[in-house]
């Protein structure tokens, strides 16, 4: 390649893979739209600043200024999710997710010795559905879990979902207490005389026996993107076009960039992603679960070491160039979950990933299905309750694109001394974990 400038070369010949779906299920864009498409919005003028300030800047510093700046980010000022939003999460799709999550958590609970307390930490609790979900379902079963201090603690950076979390999960009859300046910003009671906080960051989670929950919460965070040339890795970066002053591109960094670290030796592919955030968070929940117990369930979009470009954007349910009008659409990349393996360093053990149908299935989805359209009186209930299992279990939607990941601690799947040291553990025989394998109640 000709370089383009001093600084950096043009990125224009990266394999693309296209998933035409309905969900928040993505585009990686060219950067190469004709302009008259492109719409300068407000955080395209503050990242056009940035660029001619200090030049051409990471995909990561992208996402993180067009997803969460606190005066022009997506997340911070726009009701995203839902049908007059720009995607659909699994929880809104069936209210069965949910229900089945909540019973792995009441599984894992039993499993470990049936604690006498322990906190439910949500890491981006959207619209708070799938923890209503997981509460209706602690309700309903309370008289197993009648002896337990439950908790619920929402990691939440965008105020505008913390509200519509609280509207969806606390009793309005009680109000809720506020402070900007404290970690712990908003507190409240939920529906069922649950305590429920909320905090900007998972470290100012109070530490101790928790089962922790992250759902489309990892593919979120800002990635790091690498080309392989005959030169070596170089970094992709985002640059202003030379020859289209209100557009943007991909250039190739044209040295050895710090996040380079971050790639691991003998990597064979020849583009790649990696998210330094998510492994900072995974060795977090590893630390946490080796120390206090508990649990981490992970569910997303993802692949295990094997995919390259899956840099997209989502806007009003239709796949969106992820350069073009930044601030006004959803961002999103694969969870690469070898990464997430390596990077709980052998502190706890991690399951999956496995794919959304096995997974829920195992956990006893077609009965639930079952039980539920018997009870349905209405036709409309029952279409809703078949397009829900068929958007969860399709193949061709979520079945086999969605994945489930686990963290638990190693004395949990009895793992003999010599094992304790590797960074993936398979339960024995003797310690089922429901999900991975059939639903088992002890």
């Amino acid at each position: 390649m000709v370089p383009a400038s001093p600084v950096a070369r043009p990125l224009r010949h990266v394999a693309r893979a296209l998933f035409p779906c309905v969900w928040r299920g993505k585009y990686f864009s060219s950067g190469n739209e004709p302009a008259e498409s492109n719409r300068v919005t407000p955080m395209f003028r503050h990242l056009m600043y940035k660029i001619k300030s200090t030049g051409p800047i990471t995909v990561a510093e992208y996402m993180k200024e067009v997803l969460t700046n606190p005066d022009k980010g997506y997340y911070v000022h726009h009701d995203m999710l839902g049908e007059k939003g720009d995607f659909i999460t699994s929880p809104e799709i069936s209210q069965i997710f949910g229900e089945l999550v909540g019973i792995w958590f009441i599984s894992e609970w039993m499993s470990s010795g049936k604690s006498s307390a322990f906190q439910l930490v949500e890491l981006g609790p959207g619209r708070g559905t799938l923890t209503g979900d997981i509460l209706r379902v602690f309700s309903q079963l309370g008289s197993v879990l009648k002896t337990c201090d439950i908790s619920v603690h929402l990691v939440e950076v965008s105020q505008k979902l913390s509200e519509f979390q609280a509207l969806t999960l606390t009793d309005k009859k009680i109000p809720l207490e506020r402070d900007a300046e404290s970690l712990v910003y908003m507190k409240g009671v939920t529906k069922s005389g649950i305590p429920v906080s909320w905090y900007r960051d998972l470290k100012d989670v109070p530490k101790g026996y928790s089962f922790y929950l992250a759902n489309e919460f990892f593919d979120v965070l800002p990635i790091h993107k690498f080309q392989k040339t005959p030169h070596g890795w170089r970094e992709v970066l985002i640059d202003i076009d030379p020859q289209v002053s209100d557009k943007l591109r991909f250039v190739l960094a044209p040295g050895a960039t710090p996040a380079e670290a971050f790639i691991q030796c003998g990597e064979t592919r020849d583009h790649i992603e990696v998210c330094p955030e998510a492994g900072v968070i995974i060795q977090e929940l590893s630390q946490r679960i080796a120390l206090t117990g508990g649990a981490a369930l992970i569910a997303d979009y993802g692949h295990d070491g094997t995919k390259t470009d899956t840099f997209r954007g989502f806007c009003s349910h239709k796949l969106h160039d992820v350069l073009i009008a930044p601030g006004t659409a959803d961002l999103t990349a694969d969870v690469d979950f070898s990464y997430l393996r390596r990077m709980t360093q052998g502190k706890a053990a991690s399951l999956g990933p496995i794919q959304q149908q096995t997974f829920l299935k195992n956990m006893g989805i077609d009965v639930r299905l079952k039980v539920l359209l018997d009870k349905a009186d209405e036709p409309s209930v029952r279409q809703q309750l078949l397009h829900g299992y068929n958007m969860l279990m399709n193949p061709k939607k979520m079945g086999e694109r969605f994945n489930f990941f686990a963290l638990l601690p190693h004395q949990r799947l009895q793992v003999g001394s010599h094992q304790m040291g590797t960074c993936q553990s398979k339960p024995s025989a003797s310690s089922p974990v429901a999900g991975f394998g059939e639903l088992t109640w002890q």
